[in-house]
């Protein structure tokens, strides 16, 4: 009896022994595969975007930018920020004001696309952090318009972006678990065509391109990619079972949740951008809602 105690017992000994090896080998190949990825060169096409420098598109990128999230990420003044620092997870976003450490300094038109749209730096690497899901669709207008508030931002000193990332993280970016934009966007659509800014499903839709990078390609929630383990998941903003929309009837009421951080019943919503949604103008708020209401399954091309 011992006899076969004795090897019951070496049998699952070595099983263990296996299994954690495999672990091992896994989290080694996780590693490696981050580094990898991280390293990676993509080949996405340069675009000829013009540069914009008139007073128009200075007002109209300073209200996207501050409205779009730009500022949760970079800082109102674009000298990068600070916008996660929680067990063992530290990212801030890079400065791109004209002051000393900017990352854009000596971009052409093609970078700022590239980078804003497609996720791609202009040494062809991925943007690890980038939301250029939520900025694929905009216009060349409204693209325009954002890098001519930027590069007439006072000079700030600041320095390169901070993605660290603690090991399970890094692990699960390696086996392409936790995926960058560059992953999520279809580099072959192009680019949006002007929708005139009215209370329109069309320029609804337009708006709610802001909400893809946290609330999917298809606005139906779940859990956002590369949060924290202990965030919620995404609200379903499209029709359909689960759908947080049947809270908000009106415009009014889902502006007072961005005002107030709050839903209609008093409980606080954790994660959301409520710096940029406080930001958004009337017509944009109520086109929005529009569109969500009348269940938000296009958007627009």
């Amino acid at each position: 009896m011992n006899r076969w105690i004795r090897r019951g017992v070496a049998t699952v000994a070595a099983t263990v022994a296996a299994i954690a090896g495999l672990a091992a080998l896994g989290v080694g190949a996780g590693v490696l595969l981050a580094d990898w990825r991280s390293a990676r060169t993509i080949d996405q096409p340069h675009y000829p975007l013009a540069l914009r420098s008139d007073a128009a598109s200075v007002a109209r990128g300073r209200y996207l930018y501050a409205s779009r999230g730009c500022a949760d990420c970079h800082g109102a003044d674009g000298a990068g920020r600070v916008f996660v620092d929680a067990d063992g997870l530290r990212l801030a976003g890079p400065n791109i004001s004209p002051g000393p450490g900017s990352v854009v300094a000596g971009y052409r038109p093609s970078d700022w696309e590239r980078t804003l749209r497609h996720g791609v730096k202009p040494d062809g690497r991925a943007l690890r952090v980038m939301p250029s899901q939520d900025y694929n669709r905009l216009t060349d207008a409204d693209l325009g318009a954002v890098v001519a508030y930027v590069r007439q931002l006072a000079a700030a000193a600041g320095g390169a972006a901070v993605v660290q990332l603690p090991l399970p993280a890094r692990v699960l970016y390696g086996w392409g678990l936790l995926p960058q934009a560059v992953d999520l966007i279809d580099h072959e659509l192009p680019p949006s065509q002007p929708v005139a800014e009215a209370v329109t499903p069309e320029h609804g839709a337009y708006v709610a391109q802001m909400c893809v990078g946290c609330h999917g390609t298809d606005l139906a929630g779940g859990r956002i990619p590369g949060a924290p383990p202990d965030w919620p998941a995404a609200a379903r903003l499209v029709a359909g079972p689960g759908s947080t929309m049947p809270r908000y009837p009106d415009a009014a009421s889902l502006q007072r949740m961005f005002a107030s951080g709050r839903r209609p019943d008093g409980t606080p919503l954790r994660v959301m951008p409520f710096a940029a949604l406080r930001a958004l103008n009337d017509t944009d708020v109520r086109a929005l809602h529009l569109f969500l209401s009348q269940g938000g399954d296009t958007l627009g091309e």
